[in-house]
């Protein structure tokens, strides 16, 4: 249990048969009344964001999230399966469960499986990864002074804006947080 009082970002809690993560809080101390605290928190099943004031000395379970390193194998349809390390036992997840978190891996790449009371809720890609542009058009030579961007498709089929100087069979960097273009590899 931890009490309203001590609540930190990025802390997880159980809520109305929900677990919710703490994004915003803020202690407040009015001039007539009792203290309280507001806070912003976040469903980490469905990513809906809520504000809730709780008395201070208000105590909530503390949900415990578990992340596990798992291998991406491959897709089937509308399964995604994935495979423990550790104990080589595989997982199949269907695309509500997947998202768009595999846009930018590659079969056979690590990622990390989130879940809380043995139910997997999200997947999280490695920060940074590399692909190969698949389709990209040529950038018309002299249009770089305004940092002008084209769009090109990486192995995986995710579109990204790249530089007009990057061609189509190169090897970029990808931020999976933001599906920004790095840099060239």
């Amino acid at each position: 249990m931890v009490q309203a009082g001590d609540f930190r970002n990025g802390l997880t809690i159980e809520m109305d048969a929900q677990v919710y993560q703490v994004i915003e809080f803020q202690h407040v101390k009015p001039g007539k009344g009792a203290a309280f605290v507001r806070t912003k928190l976040k469903n980490i099943k469905n990513g809906g964001v809520v504000e809730k004031t709780f008395r201070p000395n208000e105590k909530l379970p503390q949900a415990h999230i578990e992340k596990a390193d798992y291998q991406y194998l491959y897709s089937d349809g509308d399964l995604y399966h994935f495979m423990d390390i550790n104990t080589y036992e595989q997982i199949a997840l269907n695309e509500d469960n997947v998202g768009d978190a595999l846009k930018f891996v590659k079969e056979n790449e690590m990622v990390k499986l989130c879940s809380h009371a043995g139910q997997v809720f999200s997947i999280e890609p490695p920060l940074f990864v590399e692909l190969v542009i698949t389709e990209s058009e040529p950038g018309v030579k002299g249009d770089t002074a305004t940092g002008a961007t084209k769009p090109a498709i990486v192995e995986t089929g995710a579109k990204v804006m790249v530089p007009l100087f990057v061609e189509q069979g190169e090897k970029i960097k990808i931020d999976t947080r933001t599906g920004e273009y790095l840099s060239r590899v």
